[in-house]
């Protein structure tokens, strides 16, 4: 069983920065690949990023690209977002997710995930 705890979120400016966290809590949670999504108001959830448990491989979502890069601190059993040049629609909440094997986009497949924390854009 693998616990996921999101924080980091908050109201940015566009252009702004943010780095969010995923704590993970479980026996294995450092050998899980993991990976980030989000759900803005009225959309589907849409995949963002994604890596590997050992950090070797990493995917992105085309709109995220050059200004997203997700990282991990297995010692630390978290993994983190770091999201630059933000844009409105950037905004929404944002889910971790964790499986042992590397699912990337698939989100479907990932078998934890966390409550979400909320990122805000304005304008």
């Amino acid at each position: 069983q693998v616990q996921l705890v999101e924080s980091g979120g908050g109201l940015v400016q566009a252009g702004g920065s943010l780095r969010l966290s995923c704590a993970a809590s479980g026996r294995t949670a450092s050998t899980f690949a993991m990976g980030w999504f989000r759900q803005g108001p009225g959309k589907e959830r849409e995949f963002v990023a994604a890596i590997s448990w050992g950090g070797g491989r990493t995917d992105y979502a085309g709109s995220v690209k050059g200004r997203f890069t997700i990282s991990r601190d297995n010692a630390k059993n978290t993994v983190y977002l770091q999201m630059n040049s933000l844009k409105p629609e950037d905004a929404a909440v944002y889910y971790c997710a964790s499986d042992l094997n590397y699912r990337g986009s698939r989100g479907d497949e990932y078998h934890y995930w966390g409550q979400g924390t909320q990122v805000i854009v304005s304008s």
